[in-house]
């Protein structure tokens, strides 16, 4: 036996101790570049270390599973049909599948502890043990029952705020915080999960939610003033992060992630000299570890680029070089720290096109000359937790449209494809196959319609309002309405039933006739009709059971979508989502929901709400084209809605709800860009309905977002009723009434959580909306829950809705009494 070759690192890295990979003389050269590492040579058989892997990342992975494994796990638990153990079980089992995947790919810097039973923020929760007061928490390791109360709320207890992570459709339980608060190292989960993955021969990069983000993701705890700063708990909190850390290097980790998205948003110079002083106390638990720093979803601001490679604690940076192409420019002019790494996200995290092999390689060339080429690692550009997990599971979609595509466990692919590539072993192959597939869908002629991009490019010098201002309106829709004071409602979807499912899965896959199937959601909507007759709701819904998803049923009935059959995408706990595709122009060929709308208006001699879902919604929803201006997109949605809702005016539906639930969400990180987004997404709700008639109700619904900040866009798309979630986020919204805004629409803050099991009494809700009434005038308030019923029970629902009724009538009464 001789030495064939050594190989050195920046830091002497030793042999894997478990038996070598044998390939043959002629096999070796295709798999490993010619410096590939310590070879040994017995007779004429080469033998290489294993872990000798190309320069490649993965910020994080799925973690629901290709069939939603997680999901039906936990709602089996949830609901007392399986054990803890159980759960655990199939945890333990997608953990294994997704390490062992990235390792087979060759991905040499695989994530752990990106894996979660409902959010990352949470699980950072549980390791600092900052459990809020309410759950009754006595200390020692958190466990699976104040894990979720705190996530859930229980039979007791509400559970605590979630909202959108950044500008995803993914949701995070918001900390909550204050001077009173004890840290203590309570959940050992990132150390047990690489001692998982170590255990099955795969050695990870741990990944923690860095310290100074999670500080400026909480919010200050119910009873602490509003202004209290945050970040005056960093010195609390990081000796539990000193812990974790030592726990990690005892197991033998040699890398560390820490996630501090944070860095991309405005932040003032407090803030920034947060993070210089907590990893400059880190450093000496760092020490002997190489350190990742990984921002993502947007450019980082040059004060804090310069803040974050001035840190000594750390060996690399991670950047987002999809959505962050200024980052790009920035790290070209303003230069790169000698001898440290860039993670460079050249792979789109965050969308399903097949990335550009041959653009993101010339990207990563144009790098190694400012960073250094033995300095440059490929990666995705955030978390793939926000994609469809892989392309295989997937008969439905045409071959040319997935040809297109590239799901989470193809991006993995891409990301080893393009680090082969930049050590001078690209496979010429699979790129021709990929630069093919980009011409295709170029010159599709699926992807354009003139007459969808002329009537888009006519929207161009109109503001598109209503002719008559709300205030009229209101007067003239209350007379052909005659509604009582504080007019109850729900939000649009009734619970999803398993026998609905099954329903409507017999009827897509011809099991049924189109006869049985009319019948069955006939008699699901009259089941709802009557309930809420019965509850005496003053404007009543159909309950949606015709409906899968609230964009993707929009989105089988217009043109320029396609679909998947298990393209799931986590929004939050076990939700799951599977967003649509759009690849070509949208257009709306037929009637979407007036049919079912009708049915259910001639049910009740009550107002029935047409529901639909707005345009920005469906475009936030959806994974959309990268090949023209979102805007554009948005527009051409807009009008096919304008059609519906024209259409369900003349069929005689006065009261229509056009949900914007993600207008918020799409907001841009930076405060730069907020005017731009907010002028066409706002105007983008007002082509809706700008043609309906004054007696017309236009109602919208937003959600599980901090919308004080943009409420005077809100009033700027002129709808007549308003919904919106409030009472999860602990009444924040109802702050920005307090502090002058004058709001002359209807609206309706939500008076109770849908997203928990707990059924809140008759006293707590008329508390909510005497709060609501100090702020608010009486003639404008409506009342309703947070969200949709579409994942409660219906025990849960009635028993909520009859205590939401009474608790309006409570106080009616009162008001009556007090003229």
């Amino acid at each position: 036996m001789f030495l064939a070759r050594r190989f050195v690192l920046d830091r002497l890295l030793p042999l894997d101790p478990c038996p070598l990979l044998c390939f043959s003389r002629l096999a070796l050269p295709a798999l490993f570049a010619p410096a590939a590492g310590v070879a040994c040579q017995i007779g004429s058989v080469v033998l290489v270390a294993r872990d000798r892997k190309m320069a490649s990342h993965i910020v994080g992975y799925p973690r629901m599973g290709p069939k939603r494994e997680l999901k039906f796990a936990l709602e089996s638990f949830w609901d007392g049909k399986s054990s803890a153990e159980d759960l655990e079980k199939v945890a333990t089992d997608l953990r294994a599948n997704i390490w062992k995947q990235m390792s087979e790919a060759g991905i040499k810097y695989i994530p752990s502890n990106t894996f979660s039973y409902y959010d990352q923020v949470l699980d950072t929760t549980a390791m600092l043990g900052a459990v809020p007061e309410r759950y009754s928490w006595t200390g020692g390791e958190i466990g699976f029952d104040t894990y979720f109360s705190m996530a859930r709320g229980n039979a007791t207890v509400p559970a605590m705020e979630m909202t959108k992570w950044f500008d995803t459709n993914y949701h995070f339980i918001v900390p909550e915080l204050g001077p009173n608060t004890k840290f203590s190292y309570s959940s050992h989960k990132a150390v047990n999960e690489y001692k998982e993955a170590k255990a099955l021969g795969v050695d990870t990069v741990p990944v923690l939610i860095g310290p100074v983000s999670y500080l400026l993701l909480s919010k200050p705890a119910k009873g602490v003033e509003k202004g209290f700063p945050l970040l005056s708990l960093l010195s609390s909190i990081l000796p539990v992060y000193k812990e974790v850390i030592a726990e990690l290097k005892a197991a033998g980790a040699s890398w560390i992630q820490f996630d501090e998205p944070t860095l991309v948003l405005d932040l003032d110079s407090n803030k920034l000299a947060a993070f210089s002083a907590a990893y400059s106390e880190l450093e000496a638990p760092l020490s002997g570890l190489n350190v990742l720093i990984e921002t993502y979803f947007a450019d980082i601001p040059a004060e804090s680029y310069k803040t974050l490679t001035s840190l000594s604690s750390v060996t690399a940076y991670g950047f987002d070089l999809v959505r962050g192409a200024q980052t790009l420019e920035l790290i070209k002019s303003a230069g790169f720290p000698s001898g440290k790494y860039l993670f460079a996200g050249v792979v789109d995290g965050r969308n399903i096109w097949a990335d550009d092999l041959a653009a993101s390689l010339n990207t990563l060339q144009s790098l190694e000359a400012v960073v250094g080429k033995d300095k440059l690692v490929v990666s995705t550009s955030c978390s793939l937790m926000h994609t469809a997990v892989d392309l295989v599971n997937e008969p439905k979609l045409d071959s040319e449209i997935k040809s297109w595509l590239a799901f989470a466990a193809q991006k993995v692919v891409e990301v080893n494809a393009l680090a082969k590539a930049l050590a001078g072993q690209k496979d010429e192959a699979y790129f021709a196959a990929n630069a093919a597939a980009q011409a295709s869908r170029r010159a599709s002629p699926r992807v354009t319609n003139q007459e969808v991009q002329q009537a888009a490019a006519a929207l161009k010098g109109s503001d598109h309002r209503r002719a008559t201002n709300v205030s009229a309106r209101l007067d003239a829709q209350q007379k052909k309405l005659n509604l009582p004071v504080l007019p109850t409602t729900t939000i649009g979807s009734f619970p999803q039933t398993v026998e609905l499912r099954r329903v409507r899965r017999e009827y897509k896959a011809k099991k049924i006739t189109e006869e049985e199937y009319v019948a069955a959601i006939k008699e699901e909507i009259s089941k709802v009709v009557k309930i809420q007759e019965e509850l005496d709701i003053d404007v009543l819904v159909h309950g949606e059971p015709e409906r899968n998803d609230m964009v993707e049923y929009f989105g089988e009935q217009l043109s320029g979508f396609a679909f998947t059959a298990n393209g799931w995408v986590q929004s939050y706990g076990s939700r799951c989502v599977k967003p649509p595709i759009i690849y070509g122009d949208v257009s709306r060929p037929n009637p979407m929901t007036v049919f079912w709308s009708k049915t259910a208006q001639s049910m009740t001699s009550r107002p029935m709400k047409g529901m639909l879902t707005g345009p920005v919604t469906i475009l936030n929803w959806s994974f959309v084209r990268n090949d023209q201006p979102r805007f554009e997109t948005c527009y051409q949605i807009a009008l096919a809605i304008k059609k519906e809702v024209e259409d369900l005016e003349a069929a005689g539906i006065q009261v229509i709800q056009i949900d914007e639930a993600a207008l918020r969400e799409g907001l841009p990180l930076r405060k730069a860009e907020h005017a731009f987004y907010l002028d066409w997404a706002v105007h983008s709700f007002r082509i809706t309905n700008c043609g309906v008639q004054d007696t017309t109700q236009i109602h919208t619904h937003m959600c599980y977002s901090n919308f004080n900040d943009i409420i005077h866009s809100i009033i700027n798309m002129d709808a007549d009723v308003i919904t919106i979630e409030n009472s999860r986020s602990d009444e924040k919204l109802l702050s920005v009434f307090r502090e002058g805004v004058v709001y002359g629409a209807g609206i309706g803050p939500g008076v109770y959580d849908i997203h928990s099991p707990r059924i809140p009494s008759t006293e707590e809700i008329a508390d909510r909306i005497n709060k609501m009434l100090a702020v608010l005038d009486t003639n404008i308030l409506w009342v309703n829950p947070d969200c949709g019923l579409k994942t409660r029970k219906y025990a849960e629902v009635k028993a909520a809705l009859t205590n939401m009724v009474s608790a309006a009538k409570q106080i009616r009464t009162q008001l009556a009494s007090a003229k």
